[in-house]
């Protein structure tokens, strides 16, 4: 069977609580059993990480080349703004990785507009809600196959 990792970057262990008007109200708990939910569906087993730290987020996508993982589907938060770290880390294992956000960047502050890790990932989801993910796992299904 196929497996996804979906990491989730900085501050999102508060979903649920941290500006729900922006985020919803789903926890990040009942977010990774919705992916799990969402990647059976399709025919791929889900693993979930989050870290508020961006070396701890980066060994995880670097353990990700070695433990069987199919690709990834990552929401950097904020460090996707300006982690070429998390960047080159995505680039060196060479698995297809999608970027997920849960509100249109674009539409926000201007700093917001710009991702640095876009270029090495295979698509982009933003502004779906927690449905992006969903919307990510299928496209990644389809990546893989």
């Amino acid at each position: 069977m196929r497996t996804a990792l979906v990491i989730n970057g900085p501050n999102l262990n508060l979903l649920g609580t941290r500006e729900p008007e922006i985020y919803g109200t789903t926890t990040l708990e009942e977010l990774n059993e919705q992916c799990r939910i969402w990647g059976a569906e399709v025919g791929i087993a889900v693993r979930s990480f989050q870290s508020n730290h961006e070396g701890e987020l980066i060994d995880r996508i670097h353990e990700a080349a070695a433990d069987g993982t199919s690709g990834i589907v990552i929401n950097p938060g904020a460090l996707g703004h300006y982690s070429y770290a998390l960047h080159d880390a995505i680039t060196s294992v060479g698995l297809p990785t999608i970027e997920v956000h849960i509100s249109d960047t674009d539409a926000r502050e201007d700093w917001r507009k710009t991702s640095v890790i876009r270029s090495a990932c295979v698509a982009t989801f933003m502004g779906e809600g927690i449905e992006g993910y969903r919307s990510s796992l299928r496209e990644l299904r389809k990546l893989v196959d």
